[in-house]
């Protein structure tokens, strides 16, 4: 059904663009200005435990509890509407409002976390490709119009770099380096986290209006089935599912010419949106992978401004793909880090401990000691490639950045191609979304002159006669996807394509690194075959009693730390309250320990990375154990949403401003 209101108040939203923020104060904040310093540590919680769903299904409410919960939501109209504040919706934001020279449209990120940046975690080392397409004009390039378009203390070239491998008795050995790792004198390292807060500041410079503290929950679709916009979470919905007395809030919806999807990795939204329109058909089953990192303030003596080094082998076996890597940077500063493959067969590993493991070997190890670990953090990360990148577009919508799955895996780079991929969308849209904007100008301004002339006749001045906002034929960016398909992203991709794949193999790492050399090296992109990604992530789980049971080494709170301890430190916050948004089908966790414990026997807890997930002794029940959700705990790394085998979690987003508040990630 189209959208009815008055005509004062078509007046209003036209003029005002703010005007539904004040009606949610509360969940909406305006941008906050990146900081530079260390946010103090929060104080580390667990919610209660849960067993059985506590949560009462929505047809036992009282008719008041569901009348508060289905009531109309409030509805603010905006030309584009980005859902993420990461580097590809901020890209694209920013590259709309180049355009946009006469300042016709309204765009608007919205951003879950607290802050712009807060909820960015990656390496990283950063390719200013993309960063220079966007700003083609800035004063942080030399005489010669080169270096990166960012503030000199944001970032560091790269001077120095390595690959090695690592073996379990605390030796190395170098590995050749393909050509597309190749970063020296080109690349920089910096805080992903810290570039997309400046990337915030550019975009609300340049007119966009950005809105962090604001967690979009769904899609929202017209009358032939097309997204029209997004609502936002409902606030103040407690831990039982019924809306509280005191703080209840319902959501709000932002209806756009079109909705872009910049969510990152798994992204809620993105998810429904696939679904919905079968954007996997014809591709290959995405894979993931999970990145745990902190960053350190080395002893001086132990720091090499510039130097990065990549890792393979120790601590990972040969069947499970991954590596490591540490990038000095800034004044002291070292990022360490490991991405597991979450491919992996045996549930018994944990990739939190993994890591832990690793900071042990000498490589690492005589890095670190004596210095202070002053950040953590994990994100899932895309490692499909080529083979599973969805169709781009959809009825009223697009996918950018990492909701795509642009990443360069042996890169380890998907910074500039999720830059990129908003750059052309926003230069696809563009003249798209100005055509219906005119078109919807044009509509409204015909009702509003046939209303003021019926209120002439009829003389009555205290009704307003209600006008219908036209609704326009979603748009269906097919030009983007053509745009893709010509751009350096697929061009880098497809020269890559066959290095993933290439360790699914009988001889494991060993047979992934001989034919990844081969590709990077010898073929580079030409050999005539393209390798499928086989099995899904949580259709790669075996039973664990396949495995032998691993026992990692207790912390010793110098080097590696213990997971509540690591978790104090992204400075993660749910309200005590809030109900879970972690869901498992009827929030019944007894079920879903049945279908999970016999076979994996608690994979859930050792793939989680912030101790969220916990199988609880208990003698009474059949199991022995009973299944808790920590959800306070949550750092929003979507691991559980990918890797459970059950397939029965499901990551939704929590009220704005939850989740951790990551600091030089």
């Amino acid at each position: 059904m189209p959208l009815v209101c008055s005509s004062r108040c078509v007046g209003i939203v036209r003029a005002s663009r703010s005007i539904l923020f004040v009606l949610s104060a509360r969940s909406i904040s305006p941008i906050v200005s990146r900081q530079h310093h260390f946010a103090s540590y929060r104080q580390f919680s667990t919610s209660r435990a849960s067993f059985k769903s506590s949560e009462i299904p929505f047809k036992d409410l009282s008719e008041e509890q569901q009348e508060l919960l289905t009531e109309e939501r409030a509805v603010d109209n905006v030309d584009v509407c980005i859902v993420g504040g990461g580097p590809s919706g901020l890209a694209t934001a920013i590259r709309l409002k180049q355009l946009d020279k006469d300042d016709e449209l309204r765009v608007v990120v919205l951003e879950k976390g607290p802050e712009i940046g807060s909820h960015i975690l990656s390496g990283a080392v950063l390719e200013p490709r993309a960063l220079k397409e966007l700003f083609p004009e800035s004063e942080y390039y030399d005489e010669d119009g080169k270096g990166i378009p960012l503030p000199p203390d944001m970032v560091t070239m790269v001077k120095e770099e390595h690959m090695k491998l690592l073996m379990g008795n605390g030796l190395t050995a170098p590995l050749p380096e393909p050509p597309m790792m190749a970063n020296k004198g080109r690349n920089y390292i910096a805080s992903l986290s810290e570039v997309t807060g400046w990337l915030g500041e550019q975009a609300e410079a340049a007119g966009v209006e950005v809105y962090p503290n604001t967690s979009v929950s769904s899609l929202v679709y017209d009358s032939e089935g097309a997204v029209k916009g997004v609502a936002t979470k409902d606030v103040g919905i407690g831990k039982d599912g019924t809306p509280n007395e005191d703080d209840f809030e319902r959501g709000l919806e932002f209806h756009a010419k079109l909705t872009v999807l910049a969510e990152g990795c798994r992204g809620s939204l993105s998810k429904q949106a696939i679904k919905r329109y079968s954007l996997t058909e014809g591709r290959s089953k995405q894979t993931y992978g999970i990145g745990v990192k902190e960053v350190w303030e080395v002893k001086p003596e132990n720091f090499k401004k510039g130097y990065i080094a990549h890792s393979m082998g120790y601590p990972l076996d040969k069947d499970t793909y991954g590596g490591g890597f540490q990038y000095h940077f800034g004044d002291g500063l070292v990022t360490v880090g490991l991405v597991v493959g979450l491919d992996y067969k045996d549930p018994w590993i944990s990739p939190y401990q993994e890591f832990q493991k690793m900071k042990m070997h000498p490589f690492y190890k005589k890095v670190l000691e004596g210095g202070k670990c002053i950040s953590y953090g994990a994100r899932a990360l895309n490692e499909g490639g080529l083979q599973a990148v969805p169709k781009l577009h959809f009825p009223g919508g697009v996918l950018v950045g990492a909701s795509a799955g642009f990443m360069n895996v042996p890169k380890i780079k998907g910074s500039h191609t999720a830059i990129k991929s908003g750059i052309l969308a926003a230069e696809v849209m563009y003249p798209e979304v100005l055509k219906v904007k005119s078109w919807v100008d044009e509509e409204l301004s015909k009702n509003e002159e046939k209303v003021e002339e019926e209120e002439k006749d009829e003389d009555d001045e205290d009704e307003d006669e209600m006008i219908v906002l036209p609704e326009w034929k979603a748009l269906d960016l097919e030009a983007f996807q053509s745009a893709y398909e010509k751009s350096w992203i697929k061009e880098e991709l497809h020269v890559v394509r066959n290095v993933r794949p290439s360790f699914h193999n009988p001889l494991g790492l060993w047979g992934g690194m001989v034919m990844s050399g081969l590709v990077t090296l010898i073929t580079r992109g030409y050999e005539p075959f393209t390798l499928g990604l086989g099995k899904s992530d949580p259709e790669a789980v075996e039973d664990a009693s396949k495995f032998k049971q691993r026992d990692y080494p207790k912390p010793d709170g110098k080097i590696t730390f213990d997971i509540l301890t690591s978790v104090s430190r992204t400075g993660t916050y749910h309200k005590e309250n809030e109900r879970c948004h972690l869901r498992v089908p009827e929030q019944d966790l007894e079920k879903h320990a049945e279908l999970s414990y016999p076979r994996f026997k608690g994979i859930e807890q050792r793939f989680c990375p912030a101790g969220v997930y916990e199988y609880v002794p208990d003698p009474n029940s059949k199991l022995g154990v009973k299944f808790q959700i920590n959800s306070q705990n949550c750092i929003h790394c979507k691991t559980c949403d990918i890797k459970v085998p059950t397939e029965d979690i499901d990551w939704s987003v929590p009220e704005g401003g939850d989740g951790p508040k990551y600091q030089m990630t």
